[in-house]
């Protein structure tokens, strides 16, 4: 959906009303009556249409006063941008002034992304698409420069976002690797960012026996993509982001069952989340140089598919025994995290749809974090409650390095039955050079959903996008 979003200090003649109301003032509304008949509660995000002056008019509800944040806007803005998306365009009342203590410019942002998250649909396919009419959003208030400049910034994070719900609900069948990477070549160039491309001969060339190897069973070939954004003035340092990109996941010689793999045209999760990052850096402007890798295969079951107990060869040099083929995302992982150590960053984050047991341990609507950094962790962690994602951290105790020993290479790929998302990690960090900071963002839950919310349709959310962003527009090296 794209909608212009505007502050202004009257509404325009023919814009359907929208009125923000809070449960305090809930009970004066004119129409309190009929809301109360209606079930409408003044709850965050609870709509419902009621007669206006010139037609109807739609009752959004901010909760109480006391539990307002952030995120109640996000929400509200979701659910103004669905129900009112037969309209052309509509007038917001009453919202930007129940912020509090909340800084305008931060209400006006979330309320933005809300707006255009609520109105995603992926029609790409559909013969007919019954896409949003909402077009024109104005937003009355007061704020000038600095909330219009938030409501910009807002629409182009969820934009962002977007993209990389587009890229994750595509078919695998057509999202292949070169077609990933040349759509990424493509929004690069429109949206202010580098993009290398290595193809099998430069893979090779790389050594980089991982994504190799899981390549094997496949007739697409691979690519490997390197992303760069630089500030416009001074930088506080280096942050690599490493996204795991297998555009479909059979699980190899160690197949998954049917219904598993129905969703795994968004094993790739974790590289739209850093594209999409990528996509919002000129609009933002951290004051950090950004590098991206992203290591893209599929995972099929060829003639010369990877064995178990096939050894392969990453490309810092350890050997790594095939227990499982299904356990391919770390694979693909060691040889971005090897890369993009060498290239001495300050720190490194990298963002994956990698194990089940992530699932296991926090349901689908959470991600797994964990890393060598408490502060970078907590940084991770401020960033994605700031905008509304929500994150855990889980263990990586060192004593559990040895459920990943194997008799004739220096590691295997899977341990034993338990503690598989921090087994999976502790595989990870053997790829990270010592000293640098990093951190393990498991999206395998909130990455692609079957319920929607306000904000999220079913299927690919694009989750981590917003979560990068603010790490990297807030960011300090950790001590």
């Amino acid at each position: 959906m794209t909608v212009t979003i505007e502050l202004v200090k009257e509404a325009s003649a023919g814009a359907m009303t929208v009125a923000g109301v809070t449960a305090e003032a809930f009970e004066d509304h004119p129409h309190h009556a009929l809301l109360s008949e209606s079930g409408f509660a003044a709850k965050v995000g609870e709509t419902q249409m009621v007669p206006g002056d010139t037609g109807v008019e739609l009752v959004v509800g901010l909760g109480p006063d006391a539990e307002r944040d952030a995120d109640s806007f996000r929400t509200a803005g979701g659910a103004i941008a669905r129900a009112a998306k037969k309209q052309q365009s509509v007038a917001v009342h009453d919202v930007l002034e129940t912020g509090g203590e909340i800084a305008p410019s931060v209400v006006g942002q979330a309320l933005a992304e809300g707006l255009v998250l609520g109105g995603y649909r992926y029609t790409a396919l559909k013969s007919d698409p019954e896409d949003s009419s909402l077009a024109s959003i104005e937003v009355v208030g007061k704020g000038g420069k600095r909330v219009q400049s938030a409501f910009d910034v807002g629409r182009s994070i969820a934009e962002a976002v977007c993209i990389a719900r587009d890229l994750v609900n595509e078919p695998g069948g057509t999202l292949t690797p070169p077609a990933l990477a040349k759509k990424t070549e493509k929004l690069g160039a429109a949206l202010g960012f580098e993009v290398t491309v290595l193809g099998p001969k430069e893979i090779k060339a790389a050594k980089m026996g991982g994504l190799l190897g899981v390549n094997r069973g496949s007739d697409i070939p691979p690519r490997f993509l390197e992303l760069s954004w630089k500030p416009e003035g001074s930088s506080r340092g280096v942050v690599a982001l490493v996204g795991k990109g297998v555009t479909f996941d059979s699980g190899g010689l160690s197949l998954k069952p049917s219904d598993g793999m129905l969703a795994m045209k968004g094993d790739m999760g974790g590289a739209a989340a850093v594209i999409g990052a990528f996509c919002a850096l000129d609009a933002v402007q951290p004051r950090v140089e950004v590098r991206g890798y992203l290591p893209l295969t599929d995972n099929m079951t060829g003639g010369d598919a990877t064995r178990l107990g096939d050894v392969l060869t990453i490309s810092n040099g350890k050997t790594v025994e095939v227990h499982n083929t299904d356990a391919e995302g770390r694979l693909i992982l060691a040889d971005a995290l090897s890369k993009a150590t060498a290239d001495e960053p300050d720190a490194i984050v990298d963002v994956a749809t990698l194990t089940g047991a992530c699932m296991v341990a926090l349901g689908d609507n959470h991600a797994g974090i964990m890393g060598t950094s408490d502060g970078l962790l907590e940084q991770v962690q401020e960033a994605s409650a700031a905008v509304g994602e929500k994150t855990w951290p889980l263990p990586l105790p060192q004593e559990w390095r040895s459920n990943l020993d194997s008799e004739i290479a220096d590691m295997k790929n899977i341990g034993g039955r338990y503690g598989g998302a921090s087994i999976a990690g502790l595989f990870l960090k053997e790829f990270v050079g010592e000293g640098i900071p990093w951190v393990h963002i498991d999206i395998a839950g909130p990455a692609f959903v079957s319920k929607e919310t306000s904000t999220t349709t079913k299927d690919g959310t694009g989750f981590g996008v917003r979560t990068l962003v603010q790490l990297l527009k807030s960011y300090k090296r950790p001590r």
